[in-house]
């Protein structure tokens, strides 16, 4: 099924594309796949190079543009036809919702489908689409974060489909566990922490004020969900994010009303920002995305945390923590609960299937050019070097001029210079 509309600047077409849910057992059970197709309205008519975005999450949705005036979409329009994918399980994708995942018969069941939620499905998702509108033409990629990481797997599993890759803060570890990557993630939220308390000494104050008011009673947010300290944390997967840092200063700042309580303002937004209500998925499938076989993840970032004393309630100053997953998320979150026992059976699972074929990443042929930044919280520095220098046609530039959102933040900078590097114009 298709739709053709306009936005300013912008042709649209959306797709909905059936595919099996099972790509093992394709006369299986079905789901949808929800595309849009975005052409620059002077040059729809002709035949442009295709540009599949592979967003960031795990389980986040597309983008949806409001227009083409700025960054990487007004660039890569000039000479590219865009198709923006909710991966499955996102979006208009079939989404995995609380709600839906309510009507799964038992957590057995549930984890069954998510498993089927991953990179490779993804990428088996992408390779029917492509030959079902792109009548089978390569196209090129451009991956933000987990969609990196969908690339390697992209690489891996289907290289034939693909035209040049773009990789923005998103090259995995290739053969890393889920305790390698949350040992070096706490370093990270760690060093990021200190770092913003540096730059708003107060906010350390405020937020070790509010952890006490926590302590002393019940505070209870807007959808009857309780506020913990714990829960309170975790708004520090913004600082990650390059206005992340202003974003939670200005939210602390109004935390307290004039009556010494934490105001209304303060506990709305802090329940729309840790809730998961429009995106479970990203706390569900955490730690399921570095699953390759071995040994379980047992949750891995829950487990690892007492190794880093400096992250105890009691420590001073309170540290945030990052996008970490823990179990208790899922007793305290109504967005989350009705997953508890999905994702107990992940932590338990160690027969993932492989991810990343290395022998076929070392003879990659297909250009690869890849942004790595220097200080960035989500995807540690080091792990992506490394897979630098273990992929085939591969280059790497590394910089500490933007956070993890740069090929956002930079407006056209990136993908520009990404795709120069990709052609040798650089």
């Amino acid at each position: 099924m298709s739709h053709t509309y306009r936005l300013p600047g912008l042709a649209v077409t959306d797709h909905v594309v059936t595919v099996p849910l099972n790509h093992a057992e394709p006369t299986g059970s079905s789901i949808e796949v929800f595309v849009r197709e975005l052409a620059d309205p002077a040059l729809a008519g002709k035949k442009l190079p295709w540009l599949l975005c592979l967003q960031d999450g795990p389980g986040g949705k597309c983008p949806r543009p409001l227009n083409a005036t700025a960054g990487w979409l007004n660039h890569a329009l000039k000479t590219h036809r865009v198709l923006l994918m909710d991966q499955r399980g996102t979006g208009r994708s079939t989404p995995v919702t609380a709600r839906s995942a309510e009507r799964f018969s038992c957590g057995r069941e549930l984890a069954d489908h998510l498993a089927l939620l991953r990179a490779d499905a993804i990428v088996a998702d992408a390779e029917l689409i492509r030959h079902q509108l792109c009548d089978g033409e390569p196209w090129e990629t451009l991956g933000q974060s987990y969609g990196g990481f969908i690339t390697l797997t992209y690489l891996s599993q289907a290289p034939d489909g693909l035209r040049a890759c773009y990789v923005t803060g998103g090259l995995p570890g290739l053969d890393v566990t889920a305790d390698d990557v949350y040992a070096a993630a706490y370093l990270r939220v760690r060093d990021k922490a200190r770092a913003y308390y540096d730059r708003y000494p107060r906010d350390r104050e405020l937020i070790r004020r509010i952890a006490d008011l926590l302590d002393r009673g019940t505070v209870q947010l807007p959808d009857g969900d309780h506020l913990t300290v714990r829960r309170l944390r975790t708004l520090g997967l913004m600082l990650g994010m390059g206005d992340g840092w202003e974003r939670l200063h200005w939210l602390l700042d109004e935390a307290f009303g004039p009556d010494g309580e934490l105001s209304a303002t303060f506990l709305y937004q802090v329940m729309n920002l840790t809730a998961f209500a429009d995106n479970p998925l990203f706390a569900v499938l955490q730690e399921s995305v570095h699953g390759q076989g071995g040994k379980p993840a047992d949750w891995a970032a829950a487990r690892l945390m007492a190794a880093f004393p400096e992250f105890d309630e009691d420590a001073d100053p309170l540290l945030f923590t990052g996008e970490m997953v823990y179990p208790w998320m899922f007793g305290e979150i109504a967005g989350l609960r009705p997953f508890a026992e999905a994702v107990d059976l992940f932590a338990e699972r160690s027969d993932w299937p492989e991810l990343y074929n290395l022998p076929r990443l070392a003879a990659n042929q297909v250009p690869v050019a890849a942004v790595i930044h220097h200080d960035d919280m989500h995807v540690d520095a080091d792990l992506s070097l490394q897979t630098a220098r273990s992929v085939g046609a591969l280059r790497a530039w590394v910089t500490n001029e933007w956070e993890h959102d740069g090929v956002t933040a930079s407006g056209d900078r990136v993908l520009a210079r990404l795709m120069d590097m990709a052609t040798g114009r650089i």
